[in-house]
């Protein structure tokens, strides 16, 4: 007895122990998805901004319009390397969330052997149902 009762003690902390491991694949999961939006939407702004300047017809001489040029590739060149970002980013969240749900059906798969241990703990302590009296005679009795 005192046997199984140190292994549902065991299985009881190692069930906190996933709990923990999952708060924290939780936390991290949020943050990733957190990063992951600021970068779409920094991407989505800076592209934004580059179609504006690209659309613009209107200059003074060559001068403004070279500078523009430039000025719309660099912003090109943001908009490529963020929307690269958020394209890692998305990956990293991707993979937190799987983390996620792996710390999650660990710790579920802890709790059910401690529910069984627990159960099996309460059967023997329980005990013996005796079945009743054999009927003697007939039904008409």
């Amino acid at each position: 007895m005192r046997a199984e009762q140190a292994r549902l003690r065991r299985l009881q902390r190692l069930e906190r122990v996933r709990a923990i491991a999952k708060q924290s694949a939780a936390v991290e999961a949020a943050q990733a998805e957190g990063t992951l939006a600021q970068l779409e939407a920094l991407a989505e702004r800076t592209r934004a901004l580059t179609d504006d300047y690209r659309r613009r017809s209107r200059f003074a001489d060559g001068l403004e319009l070279r500078q523009t040029g430039h000025f719309v590739a660099g912003l090109q060149a943001i908009t490529r390397s963020t929307t690269d970002d958020a394209r890692r980013a998305k990956a990293l969240a991707d993979r937190k969330q799987q983390e996620l749900a792996q710390a999650e059906r660990s710790r579920a798969a802890v709790e059910d052997r401690a529910l069984a241990q627990e159960k099996a703990i309460a059967a023997r302590a329980a005990p013996p149902v005796l079945g009743a009296r054999k009927a003697i005679g007939t039904g008409l009795e």
